[in-house]
Formats: C-alpha cells, structure tokens, sequence
C-alpha cells in the first residue's frame, strides 16, 4: 500500500493506542490461568498472532470489542504435533517457546523468514543442556521435550525477551529456579513489565539486582485487568509536537514501568540541543529519534548495535530513506550519526522495509515535506489505525 502524506500540521486531542507490550504478556498470563478477563486490547497483527497461538494451545478465549475472557492452558498437556504461526512477531515467539518446552510433546512454531533471522541461541543453549530437541528451519523451530526447574544463566545483551519467555514458565515447574543475567542488562525495563503483569495474576518472584529468584509450583491467578497505554507508539503522535504541532495524549499512565516513557525526555533534549543519546534501554524509540533529529539539526546515537535484528534493519534502513530527505546518516557497529542538514521534499518514492516504526517515522517527515510511503500497511504490526488517527489530527493523507 502506498499513502502520499502532504504538507500539514497536526493538532488536536488523542488517546494512546493500547500497550502492545503490555498485552502479549497479560494475554499470556491469562491463558495460563483458568478465567480472566483482559481489556483494551487493539488488534494489531502482533496481537492477533499472540492469540491464536494461545488458542491452539488449548485456550478457551471469547472476544468482546476489545475485550477476551481468556483461560484454561495447562502447558503439560498442548495436544502435540500442534503448530503455531507467529506471523512477524519476535515477542509471540520467544514468550512461547518456553511454554512449549513444557509439554513433552512436539511442537512447531512458524512465522516469516525475517522472524526467523532473529536469534534463538538462548533456547537453543537450553535445550542442548536438557536433552530438548530443538530444530531450526528458515521459517520455523520445533521443539520437543520437557525443561526442569534449576540455574539457568542468560546474556543481558541478547533480547529481554529471552528472559520474559523463561520467567512465564519457570514459577509453574516442580522445584525452585534461578535466572541471573549476565553483562549490561539491557531493555531491563521490558523485565519490569513481565514481572509487573505476572504480579497481577499472583505470581511472585523475587529480583535482586541481576539475579531472579523463583519458587516453583505457582499458579497462575484469575485477574480481571486492562491493558495501559502505549509509550512506543505515543511517541509518534507526540513527535508532531516536536515538528510544529499541537497534540495532546491521553491515556498514558504517570507511573508506568515502560522503559519508552523516557521518549519525552529525549524530545526534550532533541529542541534543547543535545547531541548524543543512549538507546540500549530503548532501541523501539530508535526510527522516531532519528527522523526528529533529522529535523534538528542531528545528533549521534549510542547502543543501537540490536537495531540489526528488528523487523528491519532499522539503522539501515533509515540511512536509507534520511537520505532521500537529504539528511547524511552514518551507522557504526554500535552507534549512528544524524548530520545536520535541511530536509528537503523526497524526489523519489519512500520506503517502508516492511518495519512499521520506520513507516511512522517517515510518516512524520513527511507531514513536514510532502512524500510518499511505499509499504506503508506495515503499520497494521502495531497500531493499524495510525494512519486514520493522525488524519483526524489534521494530516493530509491520500492513498
């Protein structure tokens, strides 16, 4: 799909879409209870991967709007030779691997072959120490086996949510666990979320400092409960306000643990005339920084190394369509460098690289100096009414 977004400025008031974060993991929390109720879920193509998984899994879960009543997994007991598609979503598959290695039976987890170039080595590590069989295609992983309780030691630089996917099951094993993360803990706060969801379903762990200290033979508890809204995705209505606009969101909770919360505090630093940011903490707010300094003036960006394995190339691919605006980009193994510049209107076709946040964030540049976006129903991974929503704001969009 192609939009052509012109020259406008947004202004009005707006609620923040529904926590895509936030809803994976009380979506999983629900299913391994036997009846809970979960609100304000949106239907973006990650979330309705999530729960259909959940549903061939074995569980009982009846829609509402936006709301499911959801229960009745027993991970001992998924039918084996079972399959679940992932779609594009890495949280749906590494939040549900760990599940499946419960059952004993096999199972294979399928998605698209960008999913599958993401890593998997934690799983796999695991898998080889317990005897779990563990195979590996282009667009899938089978697993077959069943993972005991004890210490299990993961890299703090890999993905968080190797760690969220490992938490979800290890309270429901026979025998005490340990999880300690070694190196820089990065995305530490997406950590906080899963033990913030499964505190809400009664389970309880106990973390000190980079060591996770779990009981087993916990239940999950039935939990009526709702989703918060989205900081990732926030930030690309508040980025309006950056560029001329005048948008106010709501929605957001004050006190939530989301580590991209800290997105206004870098516009911030973006209009004050800081130079050099820190997004090892934060890598989704990546695409947006680096279209906003690209209005600024630049700035150099340090931790990006794991922005090579998100649904793009994400310090790629924005070197690429910066440079259509006439903005130089360069991009070490570890850090990039927006160079100041004047935007100028794109002489050729944008391109989204199949990644919703670099279509958003292209998005924004463009409501500045007119484009057009290619691929731009990429957005539908995450917030499928992004385009509607800013055009009720007042941007000029033509597909």
């Amino acid at each position: 799909m192609k939009v052509t977004i012109e020259k406008s400025t947004a202004s009005g008031r707006i609620f923040a879409p529904p926590s895509k974060s936030m809803a994976h993991r009380l979506l999983i929390c629900g299913a391994l209870s036997e009846n809970s109720v979960i609100s304000d879920l949106s239907e973006s193509k990650d979330i309705l991967a999530t729960i259909g998984c959940l549903k061939n899994m074995g569980a009982t879960i009846d829609s509402d709007g936006d709301t499911v009543k959801i229960g009745g997994i027993n991970p001992q007991n998924i039918n084996g030779e079972t399959e679940l598609f992932c779609n594009e979503s890495g949280s749906t598959l590494r939040f549900l691997i760990p599940v499946c290695m419960m059952s004993g039976k096999k199972i294979t987890l399928t998605g698209s072959s960008r999913l599958f170039e993401r890593p998997l080595s934690v799983y796999e590590e695991i898998c080889k120490e317990q005897n779990i069989e563990f195979i590996k295609s282009a667009n899938s992983v089978t697993v077959c086996g069943k993972l005991k309780s004890g210490d299990f030691t993961v890299a703090g630089d890999i993905s968080s949510q190797f760690i969220t996917g490992l938490l979800f099951v290890l309270p429901l094993l026979y025998g005490d666990s340990t999880l300690t993360v070694t190196g820089n803990f990065e995305s530490a706060s997406y950590v906080d979320l899963t033990l913030d969801a499964m505190k809400s379903f009664g389970v309880g762990i106990v973390r000190k400092d980079n060591v996770f200290y779990i009981k087993g033979n916990q239940k999950y508890q039935n939990t009526a409960i709702s989703v918060e809204g989205d900081y990732s995705n926030a930030a690309f209505l508040d980025a309006f306000n950056v560029i001329g606009g005048n948008v106010s969101i709501s929605g957001l909770k004050s006190d939530s643990l989301q580590g991209d919360r800290v997105y206004s505090d870098m516009f911030k630093g973006l209009t004050d005339g800081q130079k050099c940011f820190d997004l090892s903490d934060c890598p989704d707010l990546a695409p947006v920084m680096f279209a906003m300094s690209a209005y600024t003036g630049g700035a150099e960006f340090t931790g990006t190394a794991r922005l090579k394995i998100k649904e793009s190339d994400r310090a790629q691919a924005m070197a690429e369509e910066l440079a259509k605006f006439g903005i130089k980009v360069t991009v070490n193994e570890n850090s990039v460098t927006i160079h100041n510049g004047s935007l100028k209107t794109p002489d050729c076709v944008l391109y989204g690289h199949n990644d919703h946040r670099i279509v958003m964030a292209l998005s924004l540049l463009c409501s500045v100096t007119g484009g057009e976006i290619d691929g731009a129903e990429a957005v539908s991974k995450s917030y499928p009414d992004f385009f509607r929503q800013i055009s009720q704001l007042g941007i000029i969009i033509k597909d």
